[in-house]
């Protein structure tokens, strides 16, 4: 792989990466929404990555391959990059909570809350903001590399 091929990776996964923090964002600012058009209470979205091109990704296997000490077990080039496959809907159940005095609750007193845990929408926001300047620090660094190169080749 040349250094581009590693700015292509890199900028696949600062895009999956931002939709996956603009995800989390919603869902976050929807943690009390109780009616959406669909009818009844938000549900929080999950955001599935996979890898692009068709290309399997490398494994603990390839790596070893790479380094002399086994046989390579997948077939392909390796990972060229990553996208969003989907972003899919929770399926866990939503909350109730005997509030009579909401204007969504039911018959007897209960509303349905959506399921989402702030505590768990700021860690996967913290995940993706680490894996987002993370990919950004790896393209710096190439950039560097490829203007060094070019600075040798002169």
């Amino acid at each position: 792989m040349n250094l581009f091929g590693v700015l292509d990776i890199s900028g696949s996964a600062l895009t999956a990466e931002r939709i996956r923090a603009e995800v989390i964002a919603v869902n976050m600012a929807n943690a009390q929404t109780t009616r959406t058009a669909a009818g009844g209470p938000y549900v929080r979205q999950q955001v599935v990555f996979q890898s692009s091109g068709g290309a399997p990704a490398v494994g603990f296997e390839d790596l070893l391959a790479a380094a002399g000490q086994g046989p390579r077990m997948s077939s392909g080039e390796g990972p060229e990059g990553v996208r969003v496959a989907a972003v899919v809907p929770d399926r866990t159940a939503p909350i109730e909570r005997y509030d009579p005095q909401h204007p969504d609750a039911d018959k007897d007193g209960f509303v349905a809350l959506p399921d989402i845990n702030p505590l768990t929408e700021m860690a996967d926001l913290m995940g993706a903001s680490r894996a987002y300047g993370l990919n950004s620090s790896a393209i710096q660094a190439t950039k560097a590399m490829i203007a060094s190169s070019l600075e040798i080749l002169k």
